[in-house]
């Protein structure tokens, strides 16, 4: 593996850590709060991601064209105004989706500069490390974010504006240069023709729709853990909910390290099997009533999902390098799977609103998952290498 990969791994790790003690810092302030409602979790989700769609048309392009490893910079920056805006009591809904817009610009570089760095021979085992780097920090940072929040939000807050800087620091040790693919535009009409470009293989729209309908599933099934978890297992604060996304997370690290072996980019039709048992074990977590049966859902759960977004990944970062731009693709995906996302957690926000049974909506976010599964597998090529869409 390329030693030049660690400064990103450490990079990465700062910024997820950020990440995600920002969210249980922010879920930390409605539950102490005596006038922020249940749906309000979920909305600060949807502006977050709100931030994602809008800013997808420009983003990829400008890590395409820019070094990948001064966007990182950047996006780290803006995180950290965000994180900042929050500390001034600005309010949370805009605040936080500055938070987003930052998130925007980072994840086409973060995803674009790995084929650069690993080459097609690792890039499976650069995209395992990254996503490992990343779980462990969710590890770390949703529950000492979420402990140093239930003592003081300031202080949540203070911590997060460092770790983005540091990043920030951190990121300057990666090589500077502009990919080959770079493209001369971007905006809208760009992304457009990058659309049309980059579908015209079973590959990448799975690659696209695949990542999509795990992150939308993710997403939702976060939100809704914060209020089936104090309905049924009677957590009564942060620090109790993001103990157990906790094994949510660990699943993730263990399905991300079994992956290489198991699922090369030649055999992506693989990635079918661990999402339908995903979609099952969202059916078993739903009718879980006590603590350690719902931790060991939470567990298998994310070791499936290990399993089915790393492979996609690759294939995505690959896919992209050779035809619109490994960047460009990211912003493509991260279009798609935000804008799937929003209206997954949207559609949950008002199910929420109107009083919907969390278990309830579990059980259908299972359900939905496992025949989005058996719907994009029809098309997909049982075998066939990597190719450049035309």
């Amino acid at each position: 593996m390329n030693r030049k990969i660690y400064p990103l791994l450490i990079a990465q790790f700062l910024s997820a850590f950020a990440d995600n003690a920002i969210l249980f810092t922010v879920i930390a302030m409605v539950m102490q709060s005596s006038h922020l409602t249940s749906w309000y979790v979920p909305a600060l989700q949807s502006v977050f991601l709100v931030a994602f769609v809008l800013l997808a048309p420009w983003a990829g392009g400008f890590a395409d064209n820019h070094a990948k490893s001064r966007v990182l910079i950047i996006a780290n920056l803006i995180k950290a105004t965000g994180a900042g805006l929050l500390l001034l009591h600005v309010e949370p809904l805009l605040a936080y989706c500055v938070v987003g817009m930052g998130a925007a610009v980072y994840s086409p570089a973060k995803y674009g500069i790995l084929p650069e760095l690993a080459g097609h021979e690792f890039l499976v085992k650069a995209n395992s490390w990254i996503e490992g780097s990343t779980i462990l920090a969710i590890l770390l940072g949703m529950v000492v974010g979420a402990r140093v929040a239930d003592y003081s939000i300031t202080w949540a807050l203070a911590g997060t504006v460092v770790l983005f800087v540091a990043s920030a620091l951190v990121t300057l040790s990666l090589p500077v240069r502009i990919s080959s693919k770079a493209n001369a535009g971007s905006g809208p009409a760009e992304f457009s023709r990058q659309i049309g470009q980059f579908f015209t293989t079973p590959r990448s729209r799975f690659a696209i729709i695949g990542a999509s309908m795990f992150w939308a599933a993710a997403a939702t099934l976060r939100v809704i853990l914060v209020a089936w978890a104090p309905l049924v297992l009677m957590s009564k604060n942060a620090t109790e909910i993001a103990e157990l996304t906790l094994f949510l997370a660990i699943g993730i690290v263990l399905g991300s390290a079994l992956v290489p072996r198991l699922i090369p980019l030649e055999h992506l039709r693989r990635v079918r099997i661990p999402a339908y048992l995903m979609a099952l074990f969202i059916f078993d977590l739903s009718l879980s009533d006590s603590l350690w049966p719902a931790r060991f859902a939470l567990l298998f759960i994310g070791i499936m999902g290990g399993m089915f977004i790393v492979p996609i990944n690759a294939a995505l970062q690959e896919l992209g390098q050779q035809s619109i731009g490994s960047g460009s693709a990211v912003a493509l995906q991260g279009f798609f799977q935000n804008l799937s996302m929003l209206a997954a957690v949207g559609g949950y926000t008002y199910a929420a609103s109107q009083n919907a049974d969390p278990v309830l909506s579990m059980l259908t976010l299972g359900f939905l998952f496992f025949m989005a599964t058996f719907l994009v597998s029809l098309r997909l090529p049982k075998r066939q290498p990597l190719q450049q869409p035309s």
